[in-house]
């Protein structure tokens, strides 16, 4: 069994929305870490259909309850008019309650209530690697990180399954874009766009629609937890920097699995932009899980010198390198972000496996990147 960073009892200072992506494990999550807690799975037919009929009913089975009693609500969103109850059950009987989805999307876009406040939002992400005993860098850069999925015998298969059944079809079931076709080309040619600046009106000629609509896209795949931007950082010393953002999927197997990006080979193109990926990943979950109020962006200037993320207002600047063996070449991009921002630390994750310092540069290999990630943060 593996034991997940998100220990959810030091988050429970009141009542909680917990979100994350399909398969990252919510509901097991919630009943190893809640195992006296009242429970409702609401994928249960014959409770959603009671509850969809009479939600007053949530109310008469917990008003009698002791103030402070534990309340899991798995997939709210599936019957969202129970909010109205569990907003009175806080109120009168001081009840504590993790309410479980996908996203919040749904809630909004019908005007339910999200309880003013008296929830707060949690995330749940792809494991990590020091959720993974015994990890390993390669299956990880191939098959992502979603539990079923690195766990897996046959990963292809559940990748396949996967995008079919929760990325194409709660998209569709959820109907937030008219035109299905074309989104399901969007998808494709976002994954292309993994990693990559964008461009909006690029990509809305290939999907063969407007680049208003290709960004309401990238809003779906954000507030459904499929997909994320990275904000370019905007502060100029000296260089003109690059304004766009970048987008990554939540996990880089469904970029891959988009992608045809089969037996990824160390030294190949392609596994360099996985390998990025999931450092990137890796950073996106060590932020939310530490509460950073810091942000992640990245760092590019016209003429295309660049630093893959930056922590902050430029406090830690990270190169990511598939390399075995690092080059003053690589470290370009560090440099000269060392010029305009000197109080920056600057770290170059590889596959180089011989750690040391080259002109104030961190060279670390990404085992003990991630190590040092997890045990004392950055």
């Amino acid at each position: 069994m593996l034991t997940r960073i998100l220990q959810l009892h030091k988050e429970l200072d009141g009542s909680i929305f917990l979100f994350g992506a399909r398969q990252t494990g919510k509901s097991t999550i919630l009943r190893q870490q809640f195992k006296e807690a009242i429970y409702f799975d609401l994928l249960d037919s014959e409770l959603k259909s009671r509850f969809s009929r009479r939600p007053v009913l949530l109310y008469e089975a917990l008003k009698d309850k002791f103030e402070g009693t534990i309340v899991i609500i798995d997939e709210i969103p599936e019957v969202p008019q129970l909010l109205n109850e569990v907003h009175r059950l806080i109120s009168e009987r001081g009840l504590l309650f993790i309410l479980c989805g996908s996203s919040a999307r749904k809630l909004k876009r019908k005007g339910h209530n999200t309880l003013g406040g008296r929830a707060l939002p949690v995330s749940l992400f792809p494991l990590v690697s020091a959720e993974i005993p015994d990890f390993d860098i390669d299956r990880a850069v191939q098959y992502g990180m979603l539990p079923t999925h690195y766990l897996a015998e046959n990963p292809s298969r559940h990748l396949s399954a996967y995008i079919d059944v929760y990325l194409k079809e709660e998209i569709k079931e959820e109907a937030l874009v008219r035109n299905l076709n074309a989104f399901q080309r969007f998808l494709d040619v976002a994954a292309l766009s993994s990693g990559e600046m964008l461009n909006y009106n690029n990509i809305a000629q290939e999907c063969g629609v407007s680049a208003t609509t290709v960004s309401s896209y990238f809003d779906i795949l954000e507030d459904t937890l499929i997909g994320y931007r990275i904000p370019s950082y905007t502060k100029t010393m000296k260089r003109r920097l690059v304004q766009a953002p970048r987008f990554y999927y939540f996990d880089v197997g469904i970029a891959n699995h988009l992608l045809h990006r089969k037996e990824l080979v160390r030294g190949s193109v392609d596994y360099g932009h996985a390998f990025e990926h999931l450092v990137i990943q890796e950073l996106v979950a060590w932020m939310h899980y530490s509460h950073s109020d810091e942000k992640l962006s990245y760092w590019r200037t016209y003429s295309g010198i660049e630093v893959d993320a930056i922590i902050g207002d430029a406090r830690v600047a990270i190169e990511i390198k598939s390399v075995e063996d690092v080059l003053p070449r690589h470290l370009k991009g560090l440099k000269i972000f060392g010029e305009e921002y000197p109080s920056s630390r600057r770290i170059i994750i590889s596959l180089d496996k011989i750690n040391r310092k080259v002109d104030d540069i961190d060279c670390l290999y990404v085992y003990d990147f991630f190590k040092l990630l997890w045990n004392e943060g950055l």
